[in-house]
């Protein structure tokens, strides 16, 4: 099998706190480092699509920031609202440009979004669309990006993981920012 023809992944890339938190308690994220050596817009270059859950999905799927943006940061914005987007709700089942609402067999249908030509897929979050990917096995490549910094308390990474999953760390980079990427994949 060719690399262009083997099957999408399922990439989880977070940003994460030295203890393990992915937002502090009021939902703040203003910790996270946007650090240029990171080469975010390379990341997102090798994605094509783009699974929120449904929270996520209303803070984050359509954000237009803010006109004192570099020019960077607006090209990441383009980036991101150029993908394919999936959301995951319970609630929801309306379809709009470029997203489609997923609300049951969420293994079977992102199979089928796995076996689809096109580029790998990245898995946003939030915590409990993490915890269901992470329960059924369908994460591929877990890109952590821990940042310097300790909240004590906040929204956890991980919870209610049901099973042990064992990982095998592939790749390692670290930041002038202090901000250590730790890419890990399943250890079959």
């Amino acid at each position: 099998m060719a690399i262009s023809e083997r099957p999408r992944r399922i990439l989880l890339d977070l940003a994460v706190t030295l203890d393990g938190f992915i937002e502090g308690p009021n939902g703040e994220i203003d910790w996270c480092i946007m650090d240029p050596d990171m080469d975010f817009k390379n990341f997102l270059n090798h994605i094509d699509t783009i699974l929120y859950g449904r929270k996520s999905y209303d803070l984050w799927g359509h954000y237009t920031p803010d006109n004192g943006l570099s020019d960077t940061e607006k090209e990441i914005w383009e980036l991101v609202h150029s993908k394919e987007k999936y959301v995951f709700s319970k609630t929801q089942n309306r379809s709009e440009n470029n997203v489609t609402f997923i609300n049951e067999d969420i293994k079977d249908e992102v199979i089928k979004l796995k076996n689809k030509p096109g580029k790998d897929i990245w898995l946003y979050g939030g915590a409990s669309l993490i915890t269901t990917f992470v329960n059924l096995g369908l994460v591929d490549e877990f890109r952590l990006s821990v940042h310097p910094i300790v909240l004590g308390e906040g929204k956890p990474m991980f919870i209610d993981i049901k099973q042990r999953v064992n990982l095998k760390l592939v790749e390692t980079k670290t930041f002038a920012s202090g901000v250590v990427q730790l890419c890990y994949h399943l250890n079959d």
